[in-house]
């Protein structure tokens, strides 16, 4: 498998493995039904309009209507959760940039233009080729937006590094913990493990002063929840890339 290594805008070098082309073709596949199956819908509900009104222009107009959204089904499922569209989300695939700056809706309308070269002028031949012979696999449309698709399936868990696992949806409190470097957060979370387990709290009330001061908060956070949420704010900064 090819890997990536992603230099986040924190200065923290992430390792990803890029998705195999059959990955990439089984996601398709999935989207792909699942368009098949808005499209039968879409006829029924034609049908049905052909009871209601007499005209079948009127009928044909609101059922053009109705599946618009389908046309743009990638560009929007993009956009909306973060470079994955239903396939990727469950093969755990995602869209990113691979210069490690956040990925721009721009990006995401290039890779969906070139989708008719890439895709569907030449039944896929341009995509797969495009795919099969790029160090990154990607198909013209990355190539040309800058991005990449990874693999989301981590191998170990981002609690063993010096991150911590996050929510997507987490919201930091302290914004200023990008002042702190790799090497204190190591110091930080190894010391704050060892006190933990050992319920030092004389190391946990010096540790979480020591952090205080660097950074010039002010939290009524106890130490525990103060030096937890630092540790996650961190890991929420430089993993969004």
């Amino acid at each position: 498998m090819a890997n990536l290594q992603i230099n986040t805008t924190q200065n923290v070098n992430l390792d990803y493995t890029i998705v195999s082309i059959g990955e990439r073709i089984l996601a398709f596949l999935i989207d792909g039904f699942i368009l098949y199956l808005y499209l039968v819908l879409v006829n029924y509900i034609g049908a049905a309009l052909g009871y209601v009104f007499e005209d079948a222009w009127t009928t044909f107009g609101i059922q053009s209507l109705i599946f618009l959204p389908a046309m743009f089904y990638s560009l929007i499922m993009h956009s909306l959760f973060n470079g994955r569209t239903v396939g990727k989300m469950l093969l755990k695939m995602r869209v990113v940039r691979f210069d490690g700056t956040p990925v721009h809706w721009s990006n995401y309308l290039v890779r969906w233009m070139l989708r008719l070269i890439d895709i569907w002028l030449f039944m896929g031949s341009i995509g797969l080729l495009t795919i099969l012979f790029s160090d990154r696999r990607q198909r013209l449309g990355d190539a040309a937006a800058g991005t990449v698709v990874i693999s989301t399936k981590n191998s170990t868990k981002v609690s063993h590094t010096i991150l911590e696992d996050v929510e997507e949806a987490y919201q930091p409190t302290f914004t200023n913990v990008t002042l702190l470097t790799d090497k204190d957060v190591r110091l930080i979370k190894d010391t704050y493990r060892i006190a933990r387990k050992s319920t030092d709290h004389k190391t946990l009330k010096v540790l979480r002063d020591k952090v205080e001061s660097i950074l010039a908060t002010n939290s009524d956070l106890y130490d525990v929840q103060y030096l937890d949420t630092v540790l996650k704010d961190y890991s929420f900064y430089t993993q969004k890339i």
